[in-house]
């Protein structure tokens, strides 16, 4: 295993790095002071336009599409560090394109999309004409348990009637938001993993309401917003259907995995920056007549954040590799191990910057409530850390006891 990055991938650091350093970085106050300011609740803020066509024509765009065809052909391992580069600002995934739900509904359109959908949907996705939402979890049901889902996608002729209520579809509030994925129950007397469908929903079909955007820790996550969203009576045709109906669970398995090395690299960007500022803090601020980087514990705080961020680096791009090398079904447990640390050990990093910048880490000036709540939030999102556990320790007894040769379910 070789943890050492192509040359393609060297290019792409560096470009990427020095567009933030020169970019984005300066661009954070503007971007945050003219977010809620204008007609609509909020807004997308100038600069965003302004950064997104800088990226574009530098080449820095839909970085995350391992196909040639729509982007620059990069693997999981040789995206993984440019995930981690952009996870330092909150905003930053979208100026190259490369923020989710939009990048794993562009991952599903291109993997099972149909040329209609693709042309219709996957195009403008990709061209970042339009933003997108993901309509999965539900309000009434433990949604970790995707077999719960109670929302139906009910074929009738050469149409599909969606009903149900969806909530935290991310996404839904973006002002460029214009078509969902809606998942929900098509035959309940199919197979376990052949139940359910998802459907292409553009958000102005009729009987498709938002109903209010749901806050985390008191912040709407402006402007993208967690959505609660009903559907009632709302009729597609059936060519919105994505891969043939009963094909969910199939299409959402093969979405998870790559999105799940963007989610857990860009964590780890952001455990990064809130180190980054721990140590300027510690380094600059005195109190009882010594720097902070003196005081009581803080030098193991410091170094344990070290610890964990490279352990947790190193994990995920070993669960990048083993993608690249075996497929997604051959990385599972590391897929699911990385979910469970990555944010872990960001929520962990981002709580000890807080603390040493005290009454000024629980405010907004350095960003640290942001990258708190995100990385809190991430604990639950894709999975809660319960499911990950459970499917790591269901694959670690499947491994031993076929080294062992004990047939599970026997024992005395």
């Amino acid at each position: 295993m070789d943890f050492g990055f192509s040359d393609k991938a060297k290019g792409y650091i560096e470009r990427l790095t020095a567009f933030m350093d020169k970019h984005v970085l300066p661009s954070e106050g503007e971007y945050y002071r003219t977010l809620t300011t204008g007609a609509q609740p909020w807004n997308v803020p100038p600069v965003m336009q302004d950064l997104k066509d800088r990226a574009k024509a530098e080449g820095l765009w839909n970085l995350f599409m391992p196909e040639p065809e729509y982007g620059p052909g990069l693997s999981n391992a040789e995206y993984a560090p440019l995930a981690e580069i952009t996870g330092r600002v909150p905003f930053a995934p979208e100026i190259f394109n490369c923020n989710a739900p939009d990048t794993g509904n562009m991952e599903v359109l291109a993997k099972y999309g149909s040329p209609m959908q693709k042309e219709r949907w996957l195009k403008p996705l990709l061209d970042g004409s339009i933003r997108s939402a993901f309509c999965m979890t539900e309000p009434d049901v433990a949604s970790s348990d995707a077999t719960n889902m109670e929302a139906t996608a009910i074929v009738k002729g050469d149409r599909v009637v969606l009903n149900g209520r969806k909530w935290w579809s991310t996404g839904i509030g973006h002002p460029d938001c214009r078509i969902l994925i809606f998942m929900g129950l098509t035959d309940p007397e199919a197979p376990r993993h052949a139940r359910h469908s998802m459907v292409l929903v553009p958000v102005d079909t009729q009987g498709v309401e938002i109903g209010r955007m749901l806050p985390v820790f008191g912040t709407l996550d402006e402007p993208y917003g967690h959505g609660e969203v009903s559907f009632t009576d709302v009729e597609v045709p059936l060519e919105n259907v994505i891969a043939g109906p009963g094909k969910g669970f199939e299409i959402a398995q093969g979405r998870l995995g790559p999105g799940r090395i963007h989610h857990c690299m860009r964590a780890i960007g952001a455990a990064e920056h809130a180190l980054e500022l721990l140590c300027r803090r510690a380094l600059t601020r005195t109190a009882f007549g010594k720097p902070l980087s003196s005081l009581g514990g803080n030098v193991d705080v410091i170094a344990n954040a070290r610890i964990a961020i490279e352990q947790a680096r190193l994990l995920t791009l070993k669960a990048a590799w083993l993608m690249d090398t075996v497929g997604v079904k051959g990385a599972m447990s590391e897929i699911s191990q990385i979910k469970v640390v990555a944010p872990a050990v960001a929520q962990s990093v981002v709580d000890a910057a807080i603390q040493i910048h005290g009454a000024a880490g629980v405010c907004d000036d350095y960003g640290l409530t942001g990258l708190f709540a995100y990385a809190r939030a991430l604990r639950i999102a894709d999975g809660p850390d319960e499911v990950h556990r459970a499917l790591i320790a269901k694959l670690e007894l499947r491994a031993q006891a076929a080294a062992a040769g004990i047939e599970i379910g026997k024992g005395r």
